[in-house]
C-alpha cells in the first residue's frame, strides 16, 4: 500500500474512533460522524454499525434496527451487526426474532463450516441437526465459546435449561466479557424461575452498559418474577417513553398491569400491541385470558382475517385460534367456538411434545415408593418449618380461588406458582434419556437424617426472595407440585397440603381451553389430558391411603355450594383461626400472576359449575380416558344443595 493509502486508512481509523468516542457522550453527534464517514465511503460497515448503535443510544431503535438490517443486507455474514439485531428484539420483547437474529450471528461468528452448517440449522428449527453437529465440533475443540453457546442455545430451545446453564457458565468462564452469553444465562435462569440469580446476571450487563435495552427489558420480566410489580411496571413505562412502536413491550406491560389489578390499562396495553402488529396473536391471547373482558364484531372480525393469512408464523396462529375460541364461547356459538380450541390445541401439540406414559411412569413409581413404612421410619426427620402451604392439584381447578381466599388471612401471604419443589426433584432425578429408569423418588431412600433437612431448608430459603409482608405463612400455588406430594411430606413434614379438586370432565374441559404456552405438555389433547388428571388423582389417592389426613381436599363445587362452611374447614386444616377477611376474598388487593387473576376479584359465582355440558357431545375421548372417574366424582351439584 502506498503512502496515500496507507494515509487513508489512518484517516478513517482516527474517524471511526472519534465516533466510538461520542457515543456514550453526544450520540447524535456520533451518528453525525458516522453519516460523514458513509458520505465518503459508502457501505463502510464499521461506520454502518456504529450508526445503528448511536440511533440507539439517541432514543430511535426503530431507526437503530433500520441501520442495523442495511448493514446484514449489505454483509449478510457480519455477525457484530447480527448480534446487535439480536439485541434490538430482545429490548423489544421480540424473543422469536431475536432468536432468529442470534442464530445468524454465530452462523457469521466462524468460519468453521460445521458451526456455519449448525447455525443454519437453528435458523430452520432442524435441532437434531444442529446439536450433533455442535457436539462434533466441541468434541475437537472443547474451548470453543462460540460452539458451546450455540450448544446452550439448542439446550433452551427444547426446555434442557439446565443443560444450558452449564454450558453458558462454562462460556463465562473462558469469557468474561462475553455479554451475549451472559444476557442468553440470565434469561435461562428467568425460565427456570431463579429470579434473584437472573438479576445478578442483568446487574452486571447494566453495570457494564447502562443503556443496554435488552437488559432492562429483561430486568423489568425479572422484577416482576420477584414480586416487585411496581418497580417493573415503572421500568416498562420508562423503555416504553423511550419507543412505543414494539408490540412486545406493549404485552410485557400488559402483563404486569393485569397482575396488579389495573384492567382497563391491560387491555388499553394489549389493544396496542395489536394496533402496531395485528398478527400478534399473544395480545389477542391476552384479552381473551382476562376472562370478563368480551371481543366486539370488528375484534372477531379482525382476527378471522389474520388467520386467514398463508403465513402466520404457528405460534401466532395458535394464539388466535384459541382467542376466538373465546370469542365464539362467549357469543353462544358453540360448535365453532371448540373448532378454534382443537386448532389451536393441535398446533401447539405439533411444537410442544408430551409423552404421557413418562407421567403414568412415575406415578406408578411414587406409588410404589412412598409408603407408611417410609415415613414412619423417618419421623421426625425434614425442616421443621411451617411456613410454606401448598395448594396443589389440577390448573384451573380453583386453586387460585383458595389461594385469594388463604391470601385474606392476616397471617398468610400470597406469592404465585413457585417452581422451586419442581427443580428441586428434578436435581434429584438426574439427566437421564427417556428410555432410561428415573433414580428419582427411590433415590430419596439413600438420603440421610440431614440431608432431608437440607433439602427442606433449601426450599424455605429459596422462596425466601418471594416473601415481602413478613407475614409467618405463605403459600406455594404451583399445581404440579401434586407430583411431589411425596418429597414435600418428606422434606416438609409440617407444612399444609390443599388438594383443589373439580368435576374431571368440567376441569379438564377449562384446561383445555387455556392457551398454555409452558410446563402444562399434557393439556394440548383431550386423551392426554383426560389420562394425566387419571393418573393425578390415582396418585393422591394412594397417598391418602399411606398417609391418611395429611392433605386437605377442597372440592370446587362444595365450595361454591357453601362457601362459609368451606372456608371455615380450610382454614382450620391450614392451623390458622377464622378472620372474616377470608369470606370477603374479592375484596383483598393483591397481585395475582395466573389466568383467573380477574374471577376472584369478584364474589364467588357458580355458572362455571357445569357450564362444560354445553360442550359435552365433542368431549367424548375425556370420558374415554376419565373412566368411572366422571360417574365416581363426589362433588356437589349447586342445584341440589
Amino acid at each position: 500500500m502506498g503512502s496515500g493509502g496507507q494515509a487513508a486508512t489512518a484517516n478513517l481509523q482516527t474517524a471511526l474512533d472519534h465516533a466510538r468516542s461520542l457515543l456514550t457522550r453526544d450520540p447524535q453527534l456520533a451518528a453525525e460522524q458516522a453519516g460523514e464517514i458513509l458520505k465518503v465511503i459508502p457501505g463502510q460497515t464499521d461506520a454502518m454499525l456504529l450508526l445503528a448503535q448511536a440511533r440507539n443510544r439517541s432514543g430511535d431503535p426503530a431507526g437503530a434496527l433500520a441501520a442495523a438490517e442495511r448493514l446484514v443486507a449489505e454483509v449478510p455474514h457480519h455477525a457484530a451487526g447480527w448480534r446487535f439485531i439480536a439485541s434490538l428484539q430482545r429490548a423489544a420483547g421480540d424473543d422469536r426474532a431475536a432468536q432468529a437474529a442470534t442464530a445468524r450471528e454465530l452462523a457469521a461468528a466462524t468460519s468453521d463450516p460445521r458451526l456455519i452448517r449448525a447455525g443454519r440449522a437453528l435458523v430452520t428449527h432442524n435441532i437434531p441437526e444442529a446439536e450433533a453437529l455442535l457436539r462434533q465440533a466441541l468434541r475437537e475443540k472443547p474451548t470453543d465459546i462460540a460452539a458451546i453457546r450455540m450448544l446452550a442455545e439448542v439446550a433452551g430451545r427444547i426446555g434442557r435449561y439446565r443443560d444450558a446453564e452449564k454450558l453458558l457458565r462454562r462460556a463465562l468462564e473462558l469469557a468474561p466479557e462475553f455479554d451475549a452469553a451472559r444476557h442468553n444465562l440470565a434469561l435461562i435462569l428467568f425460565r427456570q424461575a431463579r429470579p434473584a440469580e437472573a438479576r445478578v446476571e442483568v446487574d452486571h450487563l447494566l453495570k457494564r452498559d447502562p443503556y443496554d435495552r435488552a437488559a432492562r427489558n429483561l430486568l423489568a420480566a425479572v422484577l416482576s418474577q420477584l414480586g416487585e410489580h411496581d418497580a417493573s411496571i415503572a421500568l416498562y413505562e420508562e423503555l416504553l417513553a423511550e419507543h412505543d412502536g414494539h408490540p412486545w413491550l406493549w404485552l410485557s406491560h400488559g402483563h404486569g398491569l393485569k397482575t396488579v389489578g389495573r384492567t382497563a390499562e391491560a387491555i388499553n396495553a394489549y389493544r396496542r400491541a395489536v394496533a402496531i402488529r395485528p398478527e400478534t396473536g399473544e395480545a389477542w391471547w391476552s384479552l381473551a385470558n382476562l376472562k370478563t373482558f368480551r371481543f366486539t364484531d370488528e375484534d372477531v372480525a379482525a382476527m378471522r382475517s389474520v388467520l386467514a393469512h398463508p403465513r402466520l408464523n404457528p405460534e401466532d396462529r395458535a394464539q388466535l385460534d384459541f382467542a376466538l375460541g373465546k370469542a365464539h364461547e362467549d357469543r353462544g356459538e358453540d360448535d365453532l367456538a371448540v373448532d378454534h380450541y382443537l386448532a389451536g390445541n393441535a398446533m401447539r401439540r405439533r411444537m410442544v411434545p408430551y409423552h404421557p406414559e413418562d407421567t403414568t411412569e412415575h406415578v406408578d413409581r411414587a406409588s410404589a415408593f412412598f409408603t407408611s413404612d417410609f415415613f414412619a421410619a423417618r419421623d421426625g426427620w425434614g425442616c421443621p418449618a411451617r411456613d410454606p402451604i401448598f395448594v396443589l392439584g389440577m390448573p384451573r381447578s380453583g386453586s387460585t380461588l383458595i389461594e385469594q381466599i388463604l391470601s385474606s388471612h392476616s397471617l398468610v401471604e400470597g406469592t404465585s406458582e413457585l417452581a422451586d419443589i419442581g427443580a428441586i426433584a428434578k436435581r434429584l432425578s438426574g439427566h437421564v434419556r427417556r428410555s432410561e429408569p428415573s433414580p428419582y423418588p427411590a433415590n430419596l431412600a439413600d438420603l440421610t437424617r440431614d440431608q432431608v433437612r437440607a433439602l427442606g431448608e433449601e426450599y424455605i430459603e429459596r422462596t425466601r426472595v418471594q416473601r415481602h409482608s413478613g407475614r409467618p405463612r405463605f403459600i406455594d400455588k404451583m399445581p404440579n407440585n401434586w407430583a411431589h406430594v411425596g418429597l414435600i411430606r418428606l422434606i416438609l413434614p409440617n407444612a399444609t397440603i390443599i388438594d383443589t379438586r373439580r368435576h374431571p370432565i368440567g376441569n379438564c374441559w377449562s384446561v383445555f381451553k387455556q392457551n398454555f404456552a409452558r410446563g402444562q405438555s399434557y393439556s394440548y389433547d383431550l386423551a392426554d389430558l383426560g389420562r394425566y388428571y387419571a393418573d393425578y388423582v390415582r396418585l393422591m389417592a394412594r397417598f391418602d391411603d399411606e398417609m391418611p389426613g395429611a392433605v386437605h381436599r377442597v372440592f370446587y363445587e362444595a365450595m361454591v355450594a357453601d362457601s362459609e362452611r368451606e372456608i371455615r374447614s380450610l382454614l382450620s386444616a391450614a392451623g390458622l383461626d377464622f378472620e372474616p377477611a377470608c369470606l370477603a376474598f374479592h375484596e383483598t388487593p393483591r397481585a395475582i400472576r395466573t389466568p383467573s387473576s380477574e374471577q376472584v376479584r369478584q364474589p364467588i359465582f357458580k355458572d362455571a359449575v357445569d357450564h362444560w355440558q354445553r360442550f359435552a357431545d365433542r368431549l367424548t375421548p375425556l370420558h374415554v380416558t376419565l373412566g368411572n372417574l366422571v360417574e365416581g366424582y363426589p362433588g356437589i351439584r349447586v342445584e341440589n344443595v
